[in-house]
Parts: C-alpha cells; sequence; structure tokens
C-alpha cells in the first residue's frame, strides 16, 4: 500500500489566502469570543449589509430586486446621468452560475455611491464614486438627479433599515426614493412617494471597516473607546488614495 499522501481536489485560485488552522481549543470558545475574531479577521473592504442607518458610510453599492431583472444604481460619469443597470445585461460563462442577488458585489466604479454625512446627523450624501463627485438629489416634483457640485437640503437623504434589512431612503420633502417604470419599459428612479413598498426598499451594501468604525463611534459616545469619528469631508478621498486604481 503506498504511503503517499492524498492530493487535495480543491481549486486554488490566484491571490486565495491561505486558511489559518485553528486551534482545538477555538472550538470550545463561547459565541462572544468566535464573534470577536471573525470580525478581528475579516476583510476590512468585505462588502456586508448594514444593521443601522448610522452605519451606512463610505463607499455603497446599492442594488433593487426589481422583477424580472434585478438592478443596481450607477452613474454614467460622461453624460452625467443616473442609470439602473440590469444584472441579467451581463454575461456569464457558459460554466458559471448566476450570482445570488445579496451575493454580488459592485464589478465597477460607477456602480459605487460614497456616503458621508455631518456627524450626529441622521441625514446623508450621496456622492458619485466616479467623475468629479456629484451628489444625488431629488427636487420638490420627484425628480431625482446627481449633478449637483455642492450639496444642500435637497441634496439630504435620510436612510431607514427596515425590519428585513432593507434600506428605505427619505428626502427632504418626506417623500421616498423609488423605482419607476416608464414608457417602453425603461426604468428610472423618482423621488415622489408618500410610502414604503416594494419599489421603495433597496439592499444596501456597505465596507466592513466602514461598519466597525460606526459601532467604534457608538462606543464611543458611550465611553468604552477611544477611536476617532469619521472625517466625513475626507471619505472619498481617503478611499482614493487607498485604492488610486480602483477596480473590483
Amino acid at each position: 500500500m503506498s504511503t503517499d499522501k492524498v492530493r487535495s481536489t480543491k481549486l486554488k485560485f490566484k491571490g486565495d489566502k491561505p486558511r489559518k488552522k485553528r486551534r482545538r481549543e477555538d472550538a470550545d470558545a463561547g459565541p462572544s469570543k468566535r464573534s470577536r475574531r471573525k470580525d478581528e479577521e475579516e476583510d476590512p473592504e468585505t462588502w456586508v449589509l448594514p444593521d443601522t442607518p448610522n452605519e451606512i458610510r463610505g463607499p455603497t453599492f446599492i442594488i433593487h430586486p426589481s422583477d424580472p431583472s434585478p438592478i443596481c444604481i450607477n452613474f454614467n460619469s460622461t453624460t452625467n446621468r443616473i442609470v439602473l443597470h440590469s444584472f441579467d445585461k451581463e454575461k456569464l460563462d457558459d460554466d458559471e452560475e448566476p450570482l445570488k442577488l445579496l451575493d454580488r458585489t459592485p464589478t465597477d466604479v460607477s456602480q459605487v455611491w460614497v456616503i458621508t454625512r455631518v456627524a450626529g446627523s441622521p441625514t446623508v450624501n450621496l456622492r458619485t464614486g466616479t467623475g468629479e463627485g456629484k451628489f444625488m438629489s431629488c427636487d420638490s416634483h420627484g425628480l431625482v438627479s446627481a449633478d449637483r457640485d455642492a450639496r444642500g437640503p435637497q441634496e439630504e437623504w435620510t436612510p431607514v433599515v427596515l425590519p428585513d434589512g432593507m434600506v428605505a431612503f427619505m428626502n427632504v420633502y418626506e417623500k421616498y426614493l423609488s423605482v419607476d417604470e416608464i414608457a417602453g419599459g425603461t426604468m428610472q428612479l423618482r423621488g415622489d412617494s408618500d410610502k414604503v413598498g416594494f419599489r421603495e426598499r433597496f439592499w444596501v451594501k456597505i465596507q466592513s471597516k466602514y461598519k466597525k468604525e460606526a459601532n467604534e463611534e457608538e462606543k464611543k459616545k458611550e465611553g468604552v473607546s477611544d477611536t476617532p469619528m469619521i472625517n466625513e469631508s475626507a471619505t472619498k478621498s481617503v478611499y482614493l488614495v487607498d485604492n488610486p486604481n480602483y477596480h473590483f
């Protein structure tokens, strides 16, 4: 009988990090210890769902589970227009299975919005992650655009995290952002809904490090941590400095 070791048949990809073996006592660790260890080992740029409105900040990926084709909110820097991108337009290899909606992450900088807020304010600003950094706004007629260089009341949005984890965005007129179908089956964003229904519910994904940052801020308010608060005016510049050739 051969004494050669059996080779693993698991595929390995370039860039994969070797999985560290954990000690036996890790299996006996309590839930809180395992949770802390997972938080420490998680890649800070992993895309995750927010649990509270305060965690919605930094680079953000906004998806709507439209039927029959889920979409994400994009920005076309050439036309300075918001585009609702259908995932069905993305071509897959013959042997590649379609990703589940919540497993999706940005594949292009045009799909990323940078969310900032003034410290202590419940409202946020959505700024494009490409081009010159335009702010998403909504006028009194419900028209949504992203062509403003500066922010004012019309560029303020209040995120509301719903019980199922989805998010609704309310504007200064107390109306909600929604996906609307117009003539020819074209989809567009509107900001004149009075209540939250299917069209007003979005899946929002943020990066793990900003979620952690928000939690540390809350601890600081309670006197548990000395972690400095986010400098909202520098969020985008810091992100682009860390990622000069931003791509996914």
